[in-house]
């Protein structure tokens, strides 16, 4: 029973701390992804209630990767209410550390990505264009250009486009690896909507890249295609 006149405490008073402590004993790993999300809110908002947020980016968004990747404009969208009916959000200040939360994870990334050349490290490779593609909203053309010894010396963006296309233009891509001295180059764009299988475009285009480095002694290893459902291989589909 409450005694009159005293402020009863809102129903997660001490929520963060009993968070915390089970974090520290049980261990952070066994988190689900919204009480992850919490913790990283606590800092970004230091007072309330988080957690309609937490679920909030997640319903918005369907997945922490997702929520991580989704841009500052995105994630100020998202709106939710406390056990009050009070409205909170996503500020500015809270959509900036989760964007640099995910800008450090693909650094991290690339770093594993550079520790060996890139063709013996496969699987890092892997995990980081996965990480930087997978959940872009537009279509994205980007080159690895590796020097002789297959080492990354540049990722870069070449275009960027609508959902479904970004411009290609294959000489621009040749005469990028000869500015940079770059002996071979590794392709990678994303299909937002998912499914990375190849379409024909994308066939004809690598063959276009193909064809126009040849002329100048530089090697396409590969035409990666990054979406939410995995990363297809023209190599390992036997396309190029």
């Amino acid at each position: 029973m409450n005694v009159e006149g005293v402020k009863a405490k809102p129903h997660h008073a001490g929520h963060r701390e009993r968070l915390r402590e089970r974090a520290r004993t049980a261990g952070i790993h066994h988190l689900p992804d919204y009480e992850l999300l919490e913790l990283f809110l606590f800092r970004s908002q230091p007072q309330g209630d988080v957690k309609p947020v937490a679920k909030a980016l997640l319903t918005r968004f369907g997945s922490l990767a997702a929520v991580l990747a989704a841009s500052v404009e995105d994630l100020m969208t998202v709106k939710a209410e406390d056990s009050r009916g009070r409205a909170k959000g996503v500020g500015s200040e809270t959509a900036l550390d989760l964007a640099a939360l995910h800008e450090v994870s693909r650094r991290v990334a690339k770093e594993e990505a550079n520790k060996r050349t890139v063709i013996s490290s496969w699987t890092a490779l892997l995990a980081y264009v996965r990480l930087s593609l997978q959940h872009e909203p537009r279509e994205q053309f980007r080159v690895l250009y590796l020097d002789k010894k297959n080492q990354l010396i540049l990722d870069e963006i070449q275009n960027r486009g609508t959902v479904d296309h970004a411009p290609v233009y294959p000489r621009e891509v040749v005469r990028r690896a000869l500015e940079l001295s770059a002996s071979a180059m590794i392709i990678v764009h994303n299909h937002p909507s998912g499914d990375p299988t190849p379409s024909r475009a994308d066939i004809d285009m690598t063959r276009q890249v193909i064809e126009a480095a040849r002329a100048l002694s530089v090697q396409v290893h590969d035409h990666l295609i990054v979406g939410r459902e995995g990363v297809a291989s023209f190599k390992q589909l036997g396309l190029m």
